[in-house]
């Protein structure tokens, strides 16, 4: 296998640096990995210099072109705020999370994705949220675990752990695979949030090209509120609003942050522009707006959680995954980060079967 120019971009990427600053560690002009990224022939020395500058093992240059992520088929929700480095290096880490997940799918069957095409739905977000939650059997119940349910249907979800709050999420299809990236470093209610969301993304705009727009990103927080706050449930439970102590108590209902509550409620009619604003004064007086003083409990993922229990069995090992994959540990650890909480046992009562070994 010859050397791999595209796996030198996610490298490069993933460490955050330009051509010219990996030429410096490497001890190469730019010129030299600039036609290395370029498809150039690559002598063994050169490619051992720029392995050892990355951090990368040899091996991982000499595999088969990876499946790259282009920024076109994805949902950023900052890209005013990040940079053009942390764009690249979370795009570079959904390269390597579609290749994570194809050596877990060699092992354990997943369970196939259950979404529906609601791309007609877009300019109607809250219809499109009601008929997912009628397509999978919702009803106008509160999501006890949103992680849980979207792994449930099919959707794969890893981690963005760029150490960075300008990268809120995002999403993408990889053929018949959905996947969302969530930034651990948001409090539990905004992932939660983030997670729906994406999810938006993924029904709304699979089939619609570029969705890095504003009215995308409108559509999926509409479809968002919607679908984590059924108008029904919300009226039926919060028919009366007169305080903002009453939003901060009913909050941990549909898990989500005090502030998005409050933009439903008023959505819905049931808070008055004056009310509203007065509201998000008090509430940001309290702290909710930088976060959740009462926060509710970070969900994790059940399917990395159980994909890791079984190795472990088998005395397997994260760095074992990073061996076969030819990565860095670190990268593994960067994918799962904040996700994989200790699974519940096979059989134990609230436990899900979703994944089965080979």
């Amino acid at each position: 296998m010859s050397f791999s120019a595209h796996r030198l971009t996610i490298a490069r990427q993933r460490r955050k640096l330009t051509g010219k600053e990996l030429g410096e560690i490497a001890g190469l002009t730019p010129v030299t990995v600039s036609k290395a990224e370029n498809g150039h022939q690559v002598e063994p020395g050169t490619a051992e210099r720029l392995a050892a500058a990355l951090g990368f093992p040899l091996d991982f240059f000499y595999l088969e072109a990876p499946e790259m992520v282009e920024a076109d088929t994805v949902s950023f929700r900052s890209l005013k705020k990040m940079s053009a480095a942390e764009r690249d290096a979370s795009l570079a880490a959904g390269s390597l999370g579609v290749e994570l997940y194809g050596w877990i799918d060699n092992r354990f069957d997943l369970p196939e994705a259950d979404l529906i095409d609601l791309n007609k739905e877009r300019s109607r977000p809250e219809s499109a949220a009601r008929l997912l939650r009628q397509h999978w059997g919702l009803g106008d119940r509160p999501i006890g675990n949103m992680l849980k349910l979207l792994e449930s249907k099919g959707v794969r979800v890893l981690s963005l752990s760029e150490n960075t709050l300008n990268v809120d999420a995002y999403s993408f299809w990889r053929g018949d695979h959905p996947y969302i990236f969530l930034n651990q470093e948001k409090s539990a209610e905004r992932s939660i949030f983030d997670s729906a969301h994406e999810l938006g993304h993924l029904v709304l705009h699979h089939h619609a090209g570029a969705r890095n727009d504003k009215g995308a990103e409108f559509q999926a927080d509409q479809f968002a509120s919607a679908f984590l706050m059924p108008e029904h449930d919300v009226k039926n439970e919060l028919s009366t609003i007169v305080s903002p102590q009453q939003i901060i108590r009913a909050k941990s209902r549909w898990r989500v942050s005090a502030m998005a509550l409050a933009y439903r409620l008023h959505s819905l009619n049931l808070l008055s522009d004056w009310n509203y604003r007065s509201f998000c004064i008090e509430l940001g007086k309290l702290g909710y707006r930088s976060g959740e003083p009462q926060g509710v409990e970070r969900e994790t993922s059940v399917v990395l959680a159980k994909v890791l229990t079984a190795l472990w069995t088998k005395r397997l090992t994260k760095a074992e995954i990073a061996s076969d994959l030819a990565v860095p540990t670190e990268e593994v650890e960067s994918l799962i980060f904040g996700l994989a909480g200790p699974s519940a046992p096979v059989g134990s009562p609230g436990s899900l079967e979703l994944v089965q070994s080979k």
